[in-house]
């Protein structure tokens, strides 16, 4: 069976399970994931993982992301962004430039930010977006998100274009509204595309009709999304020992404070991922990585 993983530029117009279902008829495989969804209207890398890489899609969520957004304002819709109703219409004008840099760069850092209702994050089984179609709107609590740069490219009359690193969990629609907030107008996020997730960069990506033109070529290792994980080689009992199941000594490598390993054999063939006891140097595996 086919395993690795694709840097998927997604067009704008599909969703991301869309992306998995093409890549599943690509390749011939049922088992296809994603990380990190992107909205139908949205474009840019898209991190797919197929076969025995899908166990490991858990590892790639917590990593920071990197859009190019481009704001309008003058007016607000009710689902963030230029696909919604229109509900509400100002006349507007657009701050000077100093102005628009001290306020982008006023959410730089931790801070808090409220979900949109038109997003997958469910309350009592039901997903927000499920209840905004029907016309509900609820409370949502407040997350907390880092965001780590925001840099301003370009402002004309109607439109803000800016570049933004942000960690897991931050709703762009939601920082442009925030935005429209501090300059005291409606405002939509009007393009959005994924620049980055993680090690995927959006210069290394493939565009559909690339992958199904050479689909062998757009595959990457297994291992390619979690190089951030210390790595560890085996000898080759100690590796058939941890392949099994079983809990190994680690006395022989130096490691960092960091707990989850990658795991590999004297061939250095990526075999899982291991968790160390850092007072007592044993590895137990917490992911067995059989290639089929």
């Amino acid at each position: 069976m086919t395993s690795g993983l694709i840097n998927v530029l997604k067009p704008p117009g599909m969703t991301s399970h869309d992306v998995v279902s093409f890549i599943r008829r690509t390749y011939h495989l049922k088992r296809v994931g994603h990380a990190g969804t992107l909205d139908p209207a949205a474009s840019g890398v898209l991190p797919v993982a197929l076969g025995s890489a899908t166990r490991l899609l858990e590892y790639m969520t917590d990593t920071d992301k990197s859009y190019r957004v481009e704001l309008t304002i003058g007016y607000e819709t009710d689902t963030g962004d230029d696909t919604g109703a229109i509900l509400n219409n100002a006349v507007c004008v657009m701050p000077v430039k100093t102005e628009i840099e001290k306020v982008l760069s006023s959410f730089i850092g931790t801070i808090e930010q409220i979900p949109p209702m038109y997003s997958a994050i469910k309350i009592q089984g039901k997903k927000l977006y499920e209840l905004a179609r029907a016309g509900i709107t609820v409370e949502r609590q407040p997350r907390i998100i880092t965001i780590h740069n925001i840099t301003l490219l370009h402002i004309d009359d109607t439109r803000i274009l800016f570049d933004v690193t942000c960690s897991k969990g931050t709703y762009i629609r939601s920082l442009c509204s925030d935005i429209g907030k501090k300059i005291n107008c409606p405002v939509v996020m009007s393009f959005l595309v994924r620049t980055r997730v993680g090690d995927f960069s959006l210069e290394n990506s493939f565009t559909l009709q690339e992958i199904e033109n050479n689909s062998p070529v757009a595959l990457l290792p297994l291992d390619y999304a979690i190089g951030y994980m210390p790595k560890v080689i085996l000898t080759p009992e100690i590796a058939q020992a941890f392949q099994y199941g079983q809990s190994i000594e680690n006395s022989t490598h130096t490691v960092s404070k960091q707990t989850v390993l990658r795991i590999y054999d004297q061939e250095h063939s990526f075999i899982g991922i291991g968790q160390i006891n850092t007072d007592t140097a044993v590895i137990t595996p917490i992911k067995v990585i059989k290639l089929e």
